[in-house]
């Protein structure tokens, strides 16, 4: 009888023959998120993955650490046991003292993949129910809203009991849909954005645009700890700080008032393009949403996507700032997020932005500017900095 954790996968069972890919990369990061626990071994087999020979004492911190893997969609701490129905009652029963669990409804949840085991799974949930009753005199059997579960599978090698479903993020394996470039501020939104597309298998790299002595080294601390926190997610970001004081301060000076904003935004695109370019990222992805700020109208989305050929994923667009903030809480970037700390879209504002910008105006408001030196300039001054999963036991 030994201790297993035991990982489940969603949406890759949809892959068809490119399967066996999906598994590959989803077992990849897995290892890279427990790189710091050096004592355990991990194998596929009969759609499952098993985290075997780890100590106990850690058991809690590895299964957290899985959780946060992208592809993973939920996990257990169960017992491995020889597929014995003695073995397998004992089993159930051991798991309920651990836990404690001497009462309340209940429910038997069985599964039989392997096919020449001679209960099947009704029969088996029959067979453990009987016995969990007859050593639990006080607990009842509910199958429709049982206060817990007992859960047995019954696979090629071995039977699996648990009685504890941990839910994780879900999603796709990073690295399987591509590279996206995330222009990450320091504010709440874009660090969710480039989450959720993460979720979906991409690898981010991400460009900040940081406005030095305009904005102080703890802005750009701040943006370099919420990459970390995606790090928890992704395994690794390659961080791009983007020095963009001389293009505000161009803009502030040649430009209206009231498309400062839009200009800026501008620049930004074609920074980030260029960089992704390099790069080989495929689209950029920013935080924005139809209506929250100034240049996020509709005229403003397509002012400022119209100097950039690349794809814009804008995974928040219709998201409202209530439904962002309670997802930057789930995903630990909210307080760091809301640390006070101006960012280079804090400071070079209009005082009265325009909310229906026109692309002839901006354009021609644009053209007193060398954007291509402005561009070039910015680029060549960048920062790479190289954020790495990080956790210390």
């Amino acid at each position: 009888m030994n201790r297993v954790i035991l990982i489940r996968y969603g949406e890759i069972y949809l892959k068809g023959l490119n399967r066996p890919y999906f598994e590959k990369k989803l077992l990849e990061n897995i290892k890279k998120a427990l790189q710091d626990f050096h004592t355990y071994r991990i194998l596929k087999s009969d759609g499952r993955i098993y985290i075997k020979d780890y100590d106990v004492l850690i058991e809690e911190d590895m299964i957290r650490q899985v959780t946060m893997v992208f592809g993973v969609h939920s996990v257990s701490p169960a017992l491995e046991v020889d597929k014995d129905m003695d073995i397998i009652k004992n089993a159930c029963i051991e798991l309920l003292n651990k836990n404690k669990i001497e009462n309340g409804s209940f429910k038997v949840d069985s599964r039989r993949s392997d096919k020449h085991f001679f209960l099947d799974s009704v029969e088996i949930s029959k067979e453990i129910g009987g016995h969990i009753l007859g050593c639990l005199p006080n607990a009842t059997v509910d199958v429709h809203n049982p206060d817990w579960r007992m859960n047995v599978e019954v696979r090629k090698e071995y039977a699996y009991v648990y009685n504890q479903t941990v839910l994780a993020v879900g999603g796709m394996p990073i690295g399987t849909n591509g590279k996206c470039m995330l222009l990450l501020s320091g504010g709440i939104d874009s660090p969710v954005a480039g989450w959720m597309t993460a979720k979906r298998g991409v690898e981010l790299e991400a460009v900040h645009f940081y406005s030095f002595p305009y904005t102080s080294e703890k802005a750009k601390e701040k943006v370099i700890d919420l990459g970390r926190i995606l790090t928890t997610y992704c395994n690794q970001l390659v961080l791009h700080i983007v020095p963009f004081t001389e293009i505000q301060q161009r803009i502030y000076d040649h430009c209206p008032d009231s498309l400062i904003t839009i200009i800026m935004r501008r620049f930004m695109m074609r920074i980030a393009e260029s960089i992704a370019i390099e790069r080989n990222a495929k689209v950029l992805i920013t935080g924005e949403s139809i209506g929250q700020v100034a240049s996020q109208t509709l005229e403003g989305l397509v002012a400022t996507s119209h100097v950039v050929s690349m794809p814009i994923l804008r995974p928040l667009i219709g998201f409202d700032k209530i439904e962002i903030m309670d997802k930057a809480r789930k995903i630990g970037t909210y307080e760091t997020s809301i640390l006070p700390y101006e960012d280079c879209c804090t400071i070079f504002v209009s005082k009265h932005p325009t909310t229906h910008p026109k692309l002839e105006r901006v354009q021609a408001a644009e053209v007193i500017l060398d954007i291509e030196l402005l561009v070039k300039a910015a680029i060549q001054g960048t920062e790479l900095i190289l954020l790495r999963l990080d956790r210390k036991q």
